[in-house]
């Protein structure tokens, strides 16, 4: 039988169940994936800065830490010196390796 809202006490009842069903498919479709995305978005940007940040204190610290032990053997403008020529090395390494891993057998 038709539902009429005049004599039908549930009417109201199944009105507002079709409604929500249809605003939580309408959701689930477009509102969910893009909050998901924004999401990813945002703690990815978070997580590589604080990675950056971590790397550059890192960074400073070696370099400080470096220039502080090579004091005690030579005076502090060589000890500087000597530091980033120690640290380049370093860094040229792990490129040389990074470059060669870079490709598999199969390329």
């Amino acid at each position: 039988m038709v539902s009429n809202p005049l004599t039908d006490p549930e009417w109201a009842q199944r009105t507002v169940d079709f409604i929500d069903r249809w605003v939580q498919t309408v959701r689930k479709y477009t509102t969910q994936p893009l909050v998901t995305t924004a999401r990813g978005i945002v703690f990815g940007l978070l997580g590589s800065f604080g990675v950056v940040g971590i790397v550059v204190l890192l960074v400073v610290g070696l370099t400080r830490g470096l220039q502080a032990a090579l004091d005690a053997v030579v005076n502090h403008d060589a000890a500087v010196w000597i530091s980033y020529f120690i640290l380049s090395a370093i860094f040229m390494v792990i490129g040389i390796i990074l470059m060669r891993r870079r490709y598999t057998e199969e390329n």
